[in-house]
């Protein structure tokens, strides 16, 4: 279903079903050889979404995508997914060895850092997402005994709505420096709401804040065509979800320029190059080629 202005969802539709997904990943990522990543949460929050595909693709007993290419390896997607999460889980611990004890992670969905990255004690970490995510992630976890790893606050806002002002009832201190994700975001957004995100950003941001993100350069429109053939051969095993027809298409600034242009530091690392700088080398083939020419971005406001 297309998006709409006023759209909603929980973790079984729309824009959310996505955040489930992305766990499933995580969770196939976890149990793999020589794994990147250790998030004992998504596949208990998979299982509890109760989506059958996720279900089952967490159990091996479908896949990612099919293909007749013998050379298309559908775990080449979760190889993404795992390289991305690992590069924003260093992005945070890095933040606070830096001496950054508070950090905000945007449109959290299943994400569960919170809960099982080693945050020093006087951490805070700000999560935000739509009502129905956080109450279902927080429940979930509540109920299978899991404690967050830090002062945990989660603020339940539409990211369309004044976020800002919400952050800051919930104890967001502008004045202190912060560690900022937007993670997976910027194309569900449409290209004026990307801009209005970072300057909101930007706006709470004290000297010494810092920001990890990824950009697409060649915009969603690039991942569409793949997108399409995974929505088919997914409505086939029960599950009607099309990303493309979720994402916002359209002219966007680059997120390097913009960022650039009010007052960020920037670094930025292609995939493929952050592939290699955790010893994994990205496949060139159908899996994953609409994903190979997201920029990497970490910045550090002055």
């Amino acid at each position: 279903m297309a998006r709409t202005e006023n759209d909603t969802w929980d973790l079984a539709s729309s824009v959310g079903a996505t955040a489930t997904m992305v766990a499933a990943a995580r969770a196939m990522a976890s149990r793999a050889p020589d794994p990147l990543i250790d998030d004992p949460f998504a596949e208990p929050l998979v299982r509890a979404v109760g989506l059958e595909f996720f279900v089952k693709l967490v159990d091996g007993e479908v896949s990612m995508m099919e293909s007749d290419d013998p050379n298309v390896n559908p775990l080449r997607v979760i190889d993404v997914m795992a390289v991305r999460t690992k590069f924003f889980d260093d992005f945070f611990l890095t933040s606070t060895t830096a001496g950054i004890r508070q950090a905000v992670i945007l449109a959290s969905g299943l994400d569960s850092r919170a809960y099982r990255l080693p945050w020093p004690l006087d951490t805070v970490v700000y999560e935000i997402d739509q009502q129905a995510v956080i109450g279902f992630k927080t429940g979930t976890l509540s109920a299978l005994g899991a404690n967050p790893a830090a002062e945990h606050r989660p603020v339940a806002v539409d990211l369309r709505d004044d976020w800002p002002a919400a952050l800051r009832a919930n104890g967001f201190d502008a004045s202190q420096p912060t560690a900022w994700s937007a993670e997976g975001l910027l194309a569900y957004l449409p290209p004026d709401a990307q801009d209005r995100l970072f300057d909101h950003i930007t706006a709470l941001s004290a000297n010494g804040s810092r920001l990890a993100t990824e950009f697409h350069p060649d915009g969603p429109a690039a991942m569409a065509e793949r997108q399409k053939v995974m929505a088919d051969q997914w409505k086939q095993r029960g599950l009607d979800l099309d990303l493309s027809t979720l994402m916002y298409h359209g002219e966007r600034t680059p997120v390097t320029d913009y960022l650039a242009a009010h007052g960020w530091r920037l670094s930025t690392q292609t995939r493929t190059e952050v592939f290699a700088a955790y010893g994994r080398e990205m496949a060139d083939d159908d899996a994953t080629a609409a994903l190979r020419n997201s920029i990497a971005i970490t910045a550090i406001r002055d």
